[in-house]
């Protein structure tokens, strides 16, 4: 997964085991779910030039999630949606560019 992140240019910033958290914080079982907190630096920058509160966004989250044994789930933020939430029109090239790239990593995962 972080390979096929890395391949379109993405790092991950942080990376939450939710299971590990659960069992530690509640001491409750749960299924194996990760978040992994992705950022394209550049896409990043051209986000906040031209919109300073964009941080509250970033990084774009992925999540993978084994739904039952042996099947596996991976997910991310729409980051088109989610910019269109800050109503700043010179985001949407931004949002859909990163979208194309998320959208190949779960292709190619």
């Amino acid at each position: 997964m972080i390979a096929e992140l890395q391949k379109e240019g993405c790092g991950v910033l942080i990376e939450i085991d939710v299971k590990a958290t659960l069992q530690k914080k509640l001491d409750v079982e749960f299924r194996n779910y990760r978040v992994l907190g992705a950022c394209n630096p550049p896409f990043a920058h051209q986000a906040l030039l031209v919109e300073d509160k964009i941080g509250t966004m970033l990084p774009c989250n992925v999540i993978i999630q084994e739904q039952a044994a042996g099947l596996v789930e991976v997910a991310a933020i729409d980051p088109l949606a989610s910019m269109a939430a800050v109503n700043n029109p010179q985001l949407a090239e931004i949002g859909a560019q990163v979208r194309a790239r998320l959208q190949r990593v779960i292709e190619n995962v």
